[in-house]
């Protein structure tokens, strides 16, 4: 294949993505517990209150959360009770791209192509760290799973990351502390999200990192990790980057590639959603009044995009790009 700055934002052609089947006494466990999410709902007064609901209407959130507490009714209430909790204090669905935006800036973590059944790839090289550690770093990976989620194509509910250690060292190998931070995020407030997690080119120095974290890792993300995998058994060969023995010759610019999933995800720079500005509108809004509210909002995106291409073409080196963005 050709070299791309393009992101894949698509499965292979003719990829199937795994139907979910419940039976009648699972369905009503999911049906109660959503009755029980109604009563733990913030009040409409509250600004955060359409997105909390829009969290809890997506098809899949109250089935993760069963699945995950084993279809134990009481536990699944406990465990979205932590996470709506959670999810009102860090608004994940909220952070603006420019906040994290030049955590994006060297390429270590890129979200590009898809599994064999679907699932978006999140890829992770804590070799191309380029900030020192903070909230912001952990506020770009919880980012990143958001877009993630955006990615995922009709009926899948989980995503591939693949950790490639190539390159890392001590210093740019993130700590326990922060490692501990992340996996209490995904298996708490991601729960059944995590598809697989494959780990690459790992070398014998960071043996003890994952000693280290093993006593925090749940049983069911510990099955779902893989050391140094054939990648190709699990992701097709045009959808698996070049690095790792796929036929996909991407090549990371951070402004082409920033642009296209905020673009693709249609998120505005307040952290909202264009498409959610539009539809909360049109029912009893008069047409003039929408095109009005809206229209600023617009054209602020497509000023800052005219902009950052124009910086884009004036410091881009000849010749081709060197990779440079992870959490």
């Amino acid at each position: 294949m050709a070299k791309t700055h393009q992101v894949l934002t698509h499965p292979a052609p003719g990829t199937v993505v795994p139907v979910r089947s419940y039976t009648d006494e699972q369905k009503a466990k999911i049906e109660a517990l959503r009755e029980y999410a109604d009563t733990q709902l913030l009040p409409k007064s509250d600004p955060y209150y359409p997105w909390e609901l829009r969290w809890l209407n997506k098809p899949d959130t109250m089935a993760r959360y069963m699945r995950a507490a084993k279809w134990n009714l009481e536990d699944a209430k406990q465990r979205l009770k932590g996470t709506m909790e959670w999810r009102r204090d860090f608004k994940p669905d909220l952070i603006p791209p420019d906040e994290v935006r030049i955590e994006s800036e060297t390429g270590k973590i890129i979200l590009n192509g898809f599994d064999n059944e679907g699932r978006p790839i999140l890829y992770m090289r804590p070799g191309r760290e380029n900030t020192e550690t903070s909230p912001r770093q952990l506020r770009h990976l919880v980012w990143c799973l958001e877009r993630a989620k955006d990615f995922m194509p009709p009926g899948q509910e989980s995503l591939v990351i693949i950790v490639d250690y190539k390159s890392t060292t001590l210093r740019t190998n993130p700590s326990i502390s922060v490692a501990r931070k992340v996996l209490n995020i995904l298996q708490n407030h991601y729960v059944e999200t995590l598809g697989r997690a494959l780990v690459v080119n790992l070398p014998m120095l960071l043996n003890f990192f994952y000693k280290g974290i093993a006593p925090f890792l749940d049983p069911i993300t510990r099955d779902k990790m893989r050391f140094n995998p054939d990648l190709l058994e699990l992701i097709p060969k045009e959808q698996l980057d070049a690095d790792f023995g796929g036929d996909f010759e991407y090549e990371f610019e951070p402004n082409s590639y920033w642009e296209q999933i905020v673009s693709f995800c249609k998120i505005a720079p307040d952290g909202t959603r264009l498409e959610d500005a539009i539809s909360q509108r049109t029912e009893d809004t008069p047409a003039d009044a929408l095109v009005a509210t809206i229209a600023p909002r617009i054209e602020s995106l497509a000023e800052e995009d005219a902009i950052r291409r124009e910086e884009a073409n004036s410091t881009a080196p000849q010749g081709l790009e060197e990779i440079s963005v992870v959490a």
